[in-house]
């Protein structure tokens, strides 16, 4: 079986139920019962030894699955709130494709229980600090593996529940210890990289928002269309920007606002040739020209943390490897999370810069000395008496504001722990949280703009003129806010545009 991301969004957002494949399920049993054969009289860390520095000390035979709650038990140690349901879930996703790979010599039960939790709806409690995303996401599994011993606490049907009374009402039994469960559970970036999986659907819904927004925004300022032109944007080169542009020019398409330079600037013999200052102005601010420019390399950034985050949901991200196909157990450290925090990183500095470019088209619309054809504000009302999206900007604004110190990349912040032994760490949950934190930031930054082109299409009466594809987002923001004419409050607006742009 695969997991791809487009599956994490079924399962997640589309009521798809997880199945796990019976050819799946036999190459999890042949690796488990590889290891049970072949563990019998070596020394394999983790199954006979301690953990981490204690590695250097064998543990007896008399306690070897004492040793496996041991690890679940003492690194239950995560503060601060829970993460969300959906982070959750992908994150029992990923362990799944990670076990599923059969590399890790566990039990089919703890594969089939996982799965269960997925679709019953069962979600272990796992607070968002305590991983430093070296031997994977150590503290934030722990609490998911403590579930599923039956301890600690889930949410489940809404309310927060000691997790052995939801598995008795579900009639569903806590795994057994046979081997090397615990560390099993524990070792990995499944976390991390179902956060990531989370964010990467998100980021390309924000991106496609933003796409439009270009057009929309352009349509308002009735800029020449060979912003767009493909033979411009491919003698760039990059797939972004020929992919945006392409995108823009299918928008764009029965537009009656974009103008075309060859029916005004470059008719020869036109009254143009003679003007010496342009009403019109000839190319368009950069936050409206640029687009395929600037969104281009956020869709390149985006179509390669896509490909990153599938691979490491189908990784076997655990320490040591068991391969049965080579009768061997290799020890080595496919649980750092390098991977998925520096491609975190980027897709965090794309998103800020995606809600940089957005603040900015809200400015030009906001400012009428720089746009010249919109009121200040887009204030339909009485200048002076009334104020129109005034204070919206402030929140964009402040909003982008916060983006931008989110910008620093988590990837770069290593530091030693654990006695030295994890000397070098990825931070990879803390980066996946931070990109998801920006990326609730940009939502909000668009649910502005977009709130403030449907009213600049009201102020210029221009409704009729747009583009098939953007004039049906201009009539999907009026089906939930009202033209702006006296002051009102705007939370509830914003708050109903913010939802329609995460869930359309």
């Amino acid at each position: 079986m695969r997991i791809t991301i487009d599956l994490v969004r079924d399962i997640l957002y589309g009521g798809q139920s997880l199945h796990i494949e019976d050819a799946t399920e036999q190459g999890i049993a042949e690796s488990y019962a590889f290891l049970q054969r072949f563990a019998s009289d070596k020394i394999i860390y983790g199954i006979n030894t301690g953990f981490g520095p204690m590695a250097q000390w064998r543990v007896e035979d008399s306690h070897l699955r004492e040793l496996q709650y041991n690890i679940i038990r003492s690194h239950a140690t995560g503060m601060g709130e829970p993460l969300s349901d959906f982070f959750v879930r992908a994150g029992m996703l990923a362990r799944i494709g990670s076990f599923a790979q059969g590399k890790s010599g566990v039990h089919p039960e703890l594969v089939r229980l996982l799965t269960e939790f997925i679709n019953r709806g069962i979600y272990p409690y796992i607070p968002k600090h305590g991983s430093v995303g070296a031997s994977g996401d150590l503290v934030q599994l722990a609490h998911m593996a403590l579930c599923l011993i039956g301890e600690g606490k889930v949410h489940y049907q809404g309310e927060w529940r000691q997790t052995k009374e939801v598995m008795d009402e579900c009639g569903l039994k806590p795994i057994e210890i046979h081997i090397r469960e615990g560390l099993s559970c524990t070792n990995g970036t499944s976390v991390m990289t179902g956060i990531s999986a989370v964010n990467q659907l998100h980021a390309e819904k924000l991106l496609h928002w933003a796409t439009v927004a270009a057009v929309w925004m352009n349509e308002i300022a009735g800029s020449y269309d060979d912003l767009m032109a493909a033979p411009l944007n491919e003698s760039r080169r990059h797939p972004g920007q020929i992919a945006i542009a392409e995108q823009m020019r299918a928008m764009s398409e029965g537009s009656q606002r974009l103008q075309k330079r060859e029916n005004t600037l470059y008719v020869q013999g036109d009254k143009a040739q003679s003007t010496k200052v342009f009403k019109d102005k000839v190319q368009a601010y950069y936050s409206l020209r640029c687009a395929p420019q600037i969104l281009g390399p956020i869709y390149d950034t985006l179509a390669y943390s896509r490909s990153v985050i599938e691979d490491e949901l189908n990784a076997a991200s655990d320490n040591p490897i068991v391969d049965p196909e080579t009768q061997n157990v290799y020890h080595g450290g496919n649980f750092h999370g390098d991977y998925i925090s520096l491609e975190a990183d980027k897709m965090k500095i794309a998103m800020v810069r995606l809600a940089m470019v957005s603040e900015r088209q809200l400015n030009y619309l906001c400012h009428d000395r720089i746009n010249g054809i919109l009121p200040p504000f887009l204030n339909k009302g009485t200048l002076g008496l009334n104020y129109g999206i005034q204070a919206c900007q402030f929140t964009a604004t402040s909003t982008t504001a916060e983006c931008q110190t989110l910008a620093m990349p988590n990837y770069v912040h290593s530091i030693p722990n654990n006695n030295d032994n994890q000397d070098i760490v990825s931070m990879g949950t803390n980066s996946a949280e931070l990109c998801a934190q920006v990326i609730d930031n940009c939502y909000q930054v668009l649910s502005v703009l977009y709130l403030a082109m449907a009213q600049a299409v009201d102020c210029l009466g221009i409704a009729g003129l747009l583009a098939p594809a953007t004039k049906a987002q201009y009539e999907a923001i009026r089906a939930l806010t009202p033209t702006i004419v006296e002051d009102t409050p705007f939370y509830e607006d914003l708050a109903k545009i913010e939802k329609y742009l995460r869930n359309e």
